[in-house]
């Protein structure tokens, strides 16, 4: 017989596999050749009269293009400042020349974007790949994004949360906040301060699939917030919160409302869009938006600001939501004017006009049996109130972006105006959603069944529960790590039925501890918190717990100097780049007397190194290293390695270079060759220390990059 062959989907003459590889070529092909147009969308947006006749033509052209890379600087501002400088000095003024197909290749400023954080590069990340110019851009891009330090973004997609004026102490709520890069944003502007002082805000991010809800937690989990908290609901019914001991329901400062919509303003990177496009899309999710924007105003304090934002252009689904919510608040609600905020963003006024089209793209009139009456335009005496000239319309034709529509509101509540009920019932919420809601496109976000999902490999789904403060483990900590009494200990919790910390221990701020100890808990909490502690396997002495990364930011003002060393940039360079060297060779080296010297006094375990920087616009470095019997170890994964390498030392790497940790793993799967081969008597012993944990995982821990 034959050898049989088990490889999957190699050459040959297969003719399954042939049938595969065909499918897979024609389904490309239809994609490269997808085509830009349809009757329907043209007819559609002539008939709106949203853009000038005059600029027609290029607005339709700009629809048909792929859209340039952008993305923005994350972190706290000298971070931030650092990662900046470090773009423009070794890659802005290197590419000033550089031009593809005509088109330069000259990374530009988001001018409206704060700080210059904001960047735009006018070709699209496919060309940027191949371009050999952009070869070292590339990979410093990579490098970045993979530790947290940039997040690509639509430039459109920026603007919402950068309209909402977010303090430290503020409750901020996102209605409707998977996938998240706005929430990200949300949650980086609640911290914008913390090098100075830690918020004392949050950020609650919901949404209504289950499955994204989780998927959501690992794209804001990198900012390392204790307090962000992610929730499922649907945001129409959004339950009210009451704090244990309060007499009233907790309010929200700042709201996002960036609700399902048809997204036809994506059609630059979402080519289905063109295909797809029908008037229906718009009807079927007005209602939806309506209730989501109207419990959003019902959650907002006085004096609040809520940001409504949608990628689509449709005013069925923009001014004629925000005129439905304006016409049930009366005064208590008003739209704010921004043309004063962000300036250099090239913006359009909103519609007050426009007409409206049945599903069978036919004009209708206002009593139409087949289109809800707050798809109209407001009627004049209305229009001169509302105000909806006050909305923001972004096209892409007028800074090379994706399209977008955004309304700032901000409740009011002005002395005897009527107030609408706040404990409305659910059930008049439900009676709301119309026949053309529940037909809706598939951009709705409906709640997914539970527990069927296939969820992230790290999804918890265990309750949260509080630890006492002088819990015995957590009473080998404070004294251990040297912790100030102002730190707020109560605030530590486990994720298991047992109520113990066997594994792990998590931290999250103050208020956030107050929402997730609701003695009649409404919420239905997906995550919060973050790994304060990791138990530590080998014996270490008075403290088995090991800090963990994305504490350190949190927790570094609150902790004395027992545990605190102090290195030159030489040692941190030998550290980063050479596994678990040994205790006395870096005495004998002499790199650095005043770290040895320091460290031979200290228990083993987790110390803290702080490393100096010369210059005003650098940051100071603050890193976990642990130190075991005979060798230290710097617990810093291979990404983070690979990036501190780059922006301290200047030295490049490349994705394939190995990490410290698979050094370890190497260099102790030697040893325990050795040991196996070695007498009972001969008393062979490995000059790597088996006492020492690895570098962290990459699954494990998370970037130093914190908010």
């Amino acid at each position: 017989m034959g050898k049989r062959n088990f490889r999957k989907n190699k050459g040959g003459n297969n003719k399954k596999n042939f049938g595969k590889r065909s499918e897979v070529h024609d389904r490309e092909k239809s994609w490269t050749e997808a085509v830009r147009e349809s009757e329907k969308w043209e007819t559609y947006y002539k008939a709106m009269n949203i853009i000038p006749e005059e600029e027609w033509d290029t607005f339709k052209k700009h629809c048909q293009e792929n859209l340039p890379l952008t993305f923005r600087i994350t972190g706290s501002r000298a971070h931030a400042n650092e990662i900046k400088e470090n773009f423009i000095k070794n890659h802005v003024s290197k590419l000033q020349d550089a031009e593809f197909e005509g088109v330069k290749l000259t990374p530009r400023n988001l001018s409206y974007y704060p700080n210059e954080l904001g960047w735009q590069i006018d070709v699209s990340k496919a060309v940027i790949r191949k371009n050999e110019e952009f070869a070292k851009t590339q990979r410093f891009l990579v490098i970045e994004t993979e530790v947290g330090n940039i997040s690509r973004q639509e430039a459109v997609s920026m603007i919402p949360p950068l309209l909402m004026d977010i303090k430290p102490h503020h409750a901020v709520f996102d209605m409707c906040a998977a996938p998240g890069s706005k929430t990200a944003q949300l949650v980086e502007a609640l911290h914008s301060d913390d090098d100075n002082k830690l918020a004392t805000g949050f950020v609650l991010a919901n949404d209504s699939d289950y499955k994204r809800s989780h998927m959501l937690v690992h794209q804001v989990k990198r900012l390392n917030s204790p307090n962000f908290m992610v929730v499922n609901h649907d945001a129409q019914l959004f339950p009210r919160i009451r704090l244990n001991g309060a007499s009233e329901f907790l309010k929200f400062d700042r709201i996002l409302c960036d609700v399902p919509c048809s997204g036809d303003g994506t059609m630059r990177k979402n080519v289905n869009v063109w295909k797809d496009f029908t008037v229906g899309n718009a009807l079927g999710l007005h209602s939806l938006q309506i209730n989501i924007l109207n419990r959003g105003l019902q959650l907002l304090k006085k004096g609040g600001r809520l940001v409504y934002s949608t990628c689509s252009l449709s005013p069925v689904e923009n001014e004629a939501v925000v005129a439905a919510a304006l016409r049930k608040w009366g005064n208590q609600v008003k739209l704010v004017n921004c043309d004063n905020e962000l300036p250099g963003l090239v913006r359009r006024n909103g519609v007050r006009d426009w007409k409206v089209f049945g599903k069978d793209m036919q004009i209708r009139e206002k009593g139409a049996e087949d289109v809800a009456d707050t798809v109209f335009p407001p009627t004049e005496e209305e229009g001169n109130t509302f105000g909806l000239e006050n909305c923001i319309r972004v096209y892409p034709h007028l800074q090379n972006t994706g399209g977008f529509f955004i309304a700032v509101l901000e409740k009011t509540d002005p002395e005897g105006a009527k107030r609408i009920a706040e404990d409305d019932k659910e059930e008049s919420s439900k009676k709301q959603k119309t026949d053309e809601q529940s037909n809706a496109v598939e951009t709705i976000d409906k709640p997914q069944p539970q527990r069927k999902e296939k969820l992230p490999r790290d999804a918890n789904e265990e309750p949260f529960i509080f630890l006492d403060p002088e819990h015995p483990q957590l009473a080998k900590c404070w004294p251990f790590y040297d912790f100030k009494e102002s730190f707020p200990r109560d605030s530590t919790l486990v994720r298991n039925a047992t109520g113990e910390p066997l594994r792990t221990i998590y931290y999250v701020s103050s208020i956030l501890k107050e929402i997730l100890t609701i003695e009649e808990q409404k919420l239905k909490v997906i995550h919060a918190g973050i790994k304060l502690f990791v138990s530590q396997r080998n014996d270490t002495g008075n403290c088995p717990w090991r800090v963990q990364n994305e504490s350190l930011h949190t927790i570094k003002s609150f902790l004395g100097d027992k545990r605190h060393l102090s290195c030159n940039l030489k040692l941190l360079e030998l550290l980063f780049q050479e596994a678990f060297p040994k205790i006395q060779a870096i005495k004998d080296s002499a790199i650095d007397t005043e770290f040895s010297s320091r460290l031979d006094a200290m228990e083993e375990g987790c110390v803290f190194l702080t490393v100096k920087r010369e210059g005003d616009d650098l940051e100071d470095l603050f890193l976990p290293l642990w130190k075991g019997k005979t060798n230290v170890n710097l617990m810093v994964n291979k990404k983070d390695t690979h990036e501190l390498l780059y922006r301290v030392f200047g030295i490049e790497t490349t994705a394939k270079d190995a990490g410290k940790e698979a050094i370890y793993q190497k260099n102790l799967e030697a040893v325990r060759k050795v040991r196996d081969s070695a007498e009972p008597e001969s008393g062979a012993t490995s000059e790597l220390d088996s006492s020492a944990p690895p570098a962290e995982s990459e699954s494990e821990s998370t970037t130093k990059t914190n908010v």
